[in-house]
């Protein structure tokens, strides 16, 4: 079925410049934003002179991407599904704050691995809950608010580095 009106994280601006950088160190020609929300970064690839493709199973989401980016291939559609129907191949595939919403994680990287040319390159982040991060939303009290289960579509789980590492290797 079709998702829509999901509420998903936005990738933050600071993470941009990085991933911009390292599409530009790697030379990508064409990427794929898996997990593209409305399309804001997807813009800021293309404005950098990359060949994009957005992903998202958010149908609110998509249409907000193709409004914003003009020209820009979308498919409305998750890890979950088939990827052939994104045709060709990636020289990367961007996937920024997605990962913590997926039942299925490991569908992810698998996703990926299909439609990476050889020698391609996945770029994933994810939230991390650390030590102080988790000991000031304690002392705040701000844990129902942090993790509210009301958010459709919300965080449900939670990545270390020694776990993203071992759902890629």
């Amino acid at each position: 079925g079709h998702v829509t009106g999901v509420q998903t994280c936005a990738l933050p601006i600071y993470l941009w410049k990085p991933i911009l950088a390292a599409c530009k160190r790697l030379n990508a020609r064409r990427v794929l934003d898996l997990g593209c929300g409305n399309g804001a970064f997807c813009k800021a690839l293309v404005d950098a002179g990359f060949e994009v493709v957005g992903c998202d199973p958010s149908e609110d989401g998509i249409r907000l991407a193709a409004e914003a980016c003009p020209g820009v291939t979308f498919r409305q559609m998750s890890v979950d599904d088939d990827p052939a129907a994104l045709g060709g191949s990636f020289d990367i595939v961007v996937s920024t704050e997605v990962v913590e919403h997926l039942v299925a994680p490991r569908n992810l990287p698998a996703f990926a691995a299909k439609v990476l040319r050889p020698g391609g390159h996945l770029i994933v982040s994810t939230p991390y809950h650390g030590y102080w991060k988790n000991l000031v939303l304690s002392l705040a009290n701000r844990w129902d608010d942090h993790w509210t289960p009301f958010w459709d579509g919300g965080h449900i789980k939670f990545w270390s580095r020694k776990t993203l590492t071992r759902l890629l290797e």
